[in-house]
């Protein structure tokens, strides 16, 4: 178990927290991959049915610790990309369960585009965004390129990257690019409360709209249409179908069991 990375497991809730706070947890190759291995170990640990990300002290996420790309005697830009980074952005979008991104401070480059990979982002009010590549003359990667545009759209998206402008909490909020924010006094309780509130529902469900969402990034109309058939029938299938319409029939608060 690494130090950079902390796991805790807690009804039905796992909550993996970036653990570098000196570093405003900026991502070293121990960590990555820590991460890496507690999101495989979520995603096949039926127990669990919500996973939140977020980090300790101050910083959500710095990006990438340029100390170590720098470092002469270190790893390259490619193995960072495909060794670090895009294995963690598949393992979000792949992960058939709810991840949330809660971004407990400043989210920059890496750091702001993992959390935009997420299901749902939550942040602090007090907390921010900002692309940062431009600064120091590179290209957006962990998927920037691929999720920004979707989710603000072309010129704003643009600007945020070639800029590198910080982007308030609230900002985001107000131009999609984040689902909510948080009072933060109150931040810790509405994110345990939202956290708790996906963990109660019907996970499978929840993990082929989350399948469903990924197709549509590339499928056409009539493909997509076929495909949320296909998974319709699925869902009327499973157990918390059956739970949800029983309970709906007898006016009561169902159980699901994300199965």
């Amino acid at each position: 178990m690494s130090e950079t990375l902390i796991v805790q497991k807690d009804n039905a809730v796992a909550t993996l927290r970036l653990n570098r706070p000196k570093a405003f947890n900026s991502f070293n190759r121990e960590m990555a991959f820590a991460l890496i291995d507690a999101l495989a170990d979520c995603a096949s640990d039926d127990s669990i049915r919500v996973i939140i990300l977020t980090g300790s002290g101050k910083a959500f996420c710095a990006g990438q610790d340029l100390n170590e790309a720098t470092d002469d005697n270190g790893i390259s830009f490619k193995m960072i990309l495909n060794e670090h980074y895009n294995p963690i952005i598949k393992a979000i979008r792949s992960i058939a369960k709810p991840v949330i991104a809660a971004v407990n401070g400043i989210a920059a480059g890496a750091g702001a585009n993992i959390a935009f990979s997420c299901d749902m982002t939550v942040a602090k009010k007090s907390a921010a965004f900002t692309q940062a590549f431009s600064k120091i003359g590179l290209v957006p990667d962990s998927g920037g390129t691929f999720f920004l545009p979707k989710l603000v759209g072309l010129q704003r998206a643009t600007a945020m990257m070639m800029l590198s402008n910080k982007i308030t909490a609230e900002e985001a909020v107000n131009m999609g690019l984040i689902y909510q924010t948080f009072e933060d006094d109150d931040y810790d309780q509405s994110l345990t409360k939202l956290a708790l509130k996906l963990s109660t529902m019907p996970t499978k469900a929840l993990g082929m709209t989350k399948e469903l969402i990924n197709a549509g990034f590339s499928n056409n109309l009539d493909q997509q249409l076929k495909m949320e058939g296909e998974y319709q029938v699925k869902a009327s299938e499973s157990y918390d179908y059956n739970e949800g319409v029983s309970a709906f029939l007898e006016k009561r608060r169902p159980e699901f069991q994300g199965k």
